[in-house]
């Protein structure tokens, strides 16, 4: 799965013209969020099928500022400190988390800055979990 990071308007409607967009290409967001940061609406929206995202998003006039691989990870929800422990093995291990969100299935979504280091953490994470 791929995180796509899109610039959007801040005012009402630009949401909505960016969600409509991609429901008449046929795309299913998978995950993310919005925010507006200093006057700006920033996206991070999770897809399966990113080329048609992108393409529908820029045909649109949509500004696409990135768009990057993810770890996906599932944490043990009745469980706590998860997170706690599992960034902090991210941070030992020198992977910076950029963005960090769930998706549709209640799984963590990292967006890092080594997408290698990150996977590899994941994985051993998810092997002694038990996942």
């Amino acid at each position: 799965m791929y995180d796509v990071t899109i610039e959007l308007d801040d005012r009402p409607g630009a949401l909505a013209e960016m969600g409509e967009v991609l429901g008449q290409a046929g795309v299913s967001i998978e995950g993310g969020g919005a925010w507006v940061v200093d006057g700006g609406g920033v996206a991070h929206f999770l897809f399966h099928d990113v080329t048609v995202a992108k393409r529908a998003l820029e045909a649109a006039g949509i500004r696409v500022l990135a768009v990057r691989e993810v770890v996906v990870q599932r944490l043990k929800q009745a469980v706590p400190g998860q997170l706690g422990k599992l960034t902090r093995r991210m941070a030992d291990a020198g992977v910076n988390i950029e963005v960090l969100y769930s998706d549709h299935d209640h799984q963590l979504i990292l967006v890092v800055d080594d997408i290698a280091k990150g996977r590899a953490v994941s994985e051993a994470w998810g092997r002694e979990a038990g996942a």
